[in-house]
């Protein structure tokens, strides 16, 4: 019995990029809104004129397949045509990170090697101090509207394949310089059906891009909006004012809050007591944020607050599909696992874990990334057998429900026992006299390491002797911290996502003993 193989005109026809759809989506909506930045709007048809433009005067500069340009600028209308301008053209948009030290900037640009850099005017000194390999460097502003200008504004209907890389998105780089992860065209389109099934995201919605587009939680998200006929309205950064602006006059599924401003934006909206015209969900990363902002976030919104767990390399899954009740300060933050992804929980032998047994998470599924940019230990490592493992530690109820444990690279190893930081810190955010809780870990002569905990209070009363009498009723002897530092919100180091960096806490301590 003969099997059949499918002839290439098939196998031609099931081939789908963000470029062609979006070139597909702009005849049902040409005039419709695609991009919105202040007083500045681009319809669809416009956005296909630009984006045409640009792709084709890239080509025409002798860029050709897989070729990487790059992108440092704060978030603006022309993020989104120079990325469509990728896909179109099968160039890779490398997104830089305008914060980055120079060291780190000059690292994230020499690991992708561009032949065409465009910049921001106002970031251009970042780069004039940087010693950059050739590449030619293009200013947004004039020089950019002239080079579109000058390029035709066909449609470059190129023979592009789903699996070609569109887009690096580095890691935030907490415990060294940042990895390039690399998204495919296969993994964006399948990133953004996911987050239309998981967050119930109908056609033509509003979606509004505050975070970096240089992080996935806006450029994933952008992406997906354009390719379902929606309106992406950009907002640079954590801007109150301009997101009450957004919030007063349009309807969206789904609104971002970060962690580190979803308090202070609760207050904000609460303080004016802003109208929100329609939230259908909020918030990202609960695990990350003191219960009682959740529980404010969600009251002033008067939307749920999303459970989330996902990554860069992994977009929305595994486990985003979780709400919080408006009004709620949880106890518990168990997820639910994702659709379209395979999961397992695995020890350091890549066994399955039994269900209440802590184990790394290895994925499989349409919207992972296609590995770091030259890094092909770590994708060695990271890809073993044909899985990806996350280097995230999850554990699985009896009800099939997920809790976050823990970074693998954050277990403290404690007298032969196995610390995760963020069990202890789940037990003080519970308490409301905590606002914020960071446990990291401090060698040690007779037990190798030991966990300290850092702590914002809510409650200016709280102490040190409460803070263990809370550990003492919730936590085994082992967990508990060996020490208590207080410390003002401002003073806690984040990542641009909003992550607690954490080798910056254990840095203070003293050089002596965190040596």
């Amino acid at each position: 019995m003969s099997l059949y193989v499918p002839p290439d005109s098939v196998m031609s026809s099931r081939r789908a990029t963000v470029g062609a759809l979006f070139h597909a989506r702009v005849p049902a909506n040409p005039q419709h809104r695609a991009v919105v930045d202040g007083d500045r709007v681009l319809s669809y048809a416009e956005l296909e004129d630009r984006s045409n433009r640009l792709a084709n005067g890239l080509r025409d500069l002798g860029l050709k397949g897989g070729d990487r340009i790059a992108l440092l600028a704060h978030n603006r209308l022309e993020y989104m045509e120079i990325e469509l301008a990728a896909a179109k053209s099968g160039l890779i948009l490398a997104a830089l990170n305008w914060r980055l030290a120079d060291r780190e900037l000059q690292h994230c640009i020499n690991l992708v090697e561009p032949v065409v850099v465009i910049v921001e005017g106002d970031l251009t000194p970042a780069l004039d101090r940087l010693e950059l390999t050739d590449h030619r460097r293009m200013q947004l502003g004039p020089e950019y509207e002239d080079f579109l200008a000058a390029a035709p504004d066909r449609y470059p209907d190129l023979d592009i394949d789903p699996e070609d890389g569109l887009v690096i998105l580095y890691t935030s780089g907490t415990t060294g310089l940042p990895k390039g992860a690399l998204i495919s065209h296969r993994a964006m389109i399948a990133r953004g059906l996911c987050f239309a099934a998981e967050l119930e995201v109908p056609i033509g919605d509003n979606f509004c891009a505050w975070a970096p587009f240089y992080h996935m939680a806006s450029t994933d998200q952008a992406i997906a909006t354009l390719l379902r006929g929606g309106t992406v309205h950009v907002v640079d950064g954590y801007d109150p004012d301009r997101l009450i602006e957004v919030l007063e006059n349009e309807v969206l599924r789904f609104f971002v809050l970060m962690p580190g401003m979803v308090g202070p934006f609760a207050e904000i909206l609460t303080a004016r007591q802003v109208k929100v015209k329609g939230v259908g969900s909020c918030g990202a990363m609960a695990d990350l944020v003191p219960r009682e902002d959740i529980a404010a976030a969600t009251r002033a919104l008067n939307a749920p607050y999303n459970n989330t767990f996902g990554a860069t390399e992994t977009g929305l899954p595994p486990a985003t599909s979780n709400q919080i009740p408006i009004g709620v300060a949880p106890t518990n933050l168990a997820k639910r696992q994702s659709a379209f992804c395979e999961l397992r929980l695995v020890d350091p032998d890549d066994n399955e874990v039994p269900i209440g047994t802590p184990g790394e998470v290895a994925l499989r599924g349409p919207t992972l990334f296609s590995g770091y940019w030259n890094a092909e230990e770590t994708n060695a490592h990271d890809f073993r057998n044909g899985w990806f493992h996350m280097g995230d530690v999850l554990r699985r109820n009896p009800d099939g429900t997920l809790d976050y444990v823990d970074r693998v690279k954050y277990m403290i190893k404690s007298g032969g026992e196995n610390i995760y930081p963020a069990e202890i810190e789940q037990v003080m955010l519970a308490d409301p006299r905590v606002h914020e809780a960071v446990v990291v870990r401090k060698p040690d002569r007779k037990w190798g390491e030991v966990p300290i905990a850092f702590i914002v209070p809510a409650d200016p009363g709280l102490n040190g002797e409460a803070v263990m009498d809370l550990c003492r009723q919730n936590l085994s002897s082992y967990k508990r911290p060996k020490e208590i530092i207080f410390l003002a919100e401002e003073e806690l180091p984040r990542s641009t996502t909003g992550k607690v960096q954490r080798h910056e806490l254990e840095a203070r301590l003293p050089e002596s003993e965190a040596s």
